[in-house]
């Protein structure tokens, strides 16, 4: 439906989304219409009903004026959580005009500014999108498949939404606020002042799948798909059990950080160990940095994020890179030795006086000193298992 088909129906007010400038808005990187025009099929409108938990009944304009916001904020809010432009259409819903509201109040008591509040609407938008289209691709896809000859899929799925979604709905917001406890521990109770709170000294690891551009070249889309969603499986199931926090996927790459210097070893060496031990997946290299990163809406910036990635696309073949602060910080921590030959020495003198030499779960060799583009001459550290 066009906005002069919307406007037919009698609405008289002036469009309160006129087209921006480019550079004035900003697509949201992941943009879901969540406001388009239903369809005409009366299955596929009461599908969408039973979701939305309402009729829509709202314009843009009418949404906002009832809401009591303007309408310049609430278009900043629809767009930062990624919903499309829709003219004069009547497809908003009370729910709509609650979380204007909400949104809203929030700046009006003074506990979020306007920015923050549309900083919350963008993480959100965001997530939860990407959220929506894989249970929309991977769960219902595999569960809605009809079981009768001339059943629609859309007959299918209507009863299993009514059933799922109350289901999902509480374990969405079970999970949310688990993330949100063990967020705040670590932020608020780690932090040693109200600085470290926004920059922080974490460990940043990048794994990246070698040779994934030639590999889309020989498989199968299907294929290709069922190796992504491996990999992503396996790196985001290694990183959550061993104590890191997987900070997004991009395909055949992963990032990922931990608090702890030796936490982000230790996952690098099982990612390596693990996909190696896979005949479908390509090589792995691994690149980890440590220091100061800048976090924002659950990513991560900064000198350390970069120097991460470098390290990552020199490192060999199946093998892990680390930069010399972590490679420092390892040592100090007991992580690592010194050196391999003070190492070697104190074993033969433990072994002569009878006590047990000191262990370590990692080895460190140093590589050549090279230059990395923007970030100057580094010297990388082979990362390896130490034999037990």
């Amino acid at each position: 439906m066009t906005v002069d088909d919307a406007n037919a129906g009698g609405e008289s007010e002036p469009s309160p989304f006129p087209v921006p400038e480019p550079s004035a808005y900003p697509t949201p990187h992941h943009e879901v219409d969540h406001t388009a025009e239903p369809s005409d099929d009366p299955l596929a409108i009461r599908l969408e009903q039973l979701i939305l938990g309402a009729d829509r009944r709202y314009t843009p304009f009418q949404a906002a004026r009832t809401a009591g916001v303007s309408m310049e904020l609430a278009s900043r809010f629809w767009r930062a959580m990624g919903f499309a432009d829709i003219g004069q259409a009547k497809a908003l819903t009370e729910a709509d005009v609650l979380a204007l509201r909400r949104l809203a109040g929030l700046v009006e008591a003074g506990l979020l500014s306007e920015p923050m509040a549309v900083q919350v609407a963008r993480s959100t938008g965001q997530t939860t999108a990407r959220l929506a289209e894989w249970q929309i691709d991977s769960f219902l896809e595999g569960l809605t498949e009809p079981p009768e000859p001339g059943m629609t899929r859309t007959e299918v799925t209507y009863p299993l939404v009514e059933l799922l979604l109350p289901e999902l709905e509480e374990f969405l917001v079970y999970v949310w606020r688990r993330q949100l406890a063990a967020a705040t521990g670590r932020v608020l109770v780690q932090a040693s002042d109200d600085e470290e709170m926004v920059d922080r000294r974490l460990a940043v690891g990048f794994a990246d799948l070698v040779g994934f551009t030639r590999l889309t070249r020989r498989l199968e889309e299907e294929e290709l798909g069922e190796l992504v969603e491996a990999f992503e499986t396996t790196c985001a199931d290694l990183v959550a059990a061993h104590g890191g926090r997987l900070i997004k996927t991009l395909g055949d790459e992963v990032l990922y950080c931990a608090d702890d210097p030796g936490t982000a070893a230790e996952i690098a060496l099982r990612l390596i160990e693990t996909l190696g031990h896979d005949e479908t997946m390509p090589a792995l290299r691994v690149g980890i940095a440590f220091g100061t990163v800048t976090t924002r809406m659950g990513d991560v910036f900064g000198t350390t994020v970069n120097l991460a990635s470098r390290l990552t696309s020199i490192a060999p073949k199946d093998a892990v890179l680390v930069d010399g602060a972590l490679a420092k910080e390892l040592s100090r921590t007991g992580d690592a030795p010194v050196s391999e030959s003070e190492a070697a020495e104190e074993a033969t003198r433990a072994e002569k006086e009878g006590r047990k030499p000191a262990a370590y779960r990692f080895a460190l060799q140093p590589m050549w000193q090279r230059p990395v583009r923007g970030l100057g001459v580094v010297e990388p550290w082979l990362l390896t298992r130490r034999p037990t």
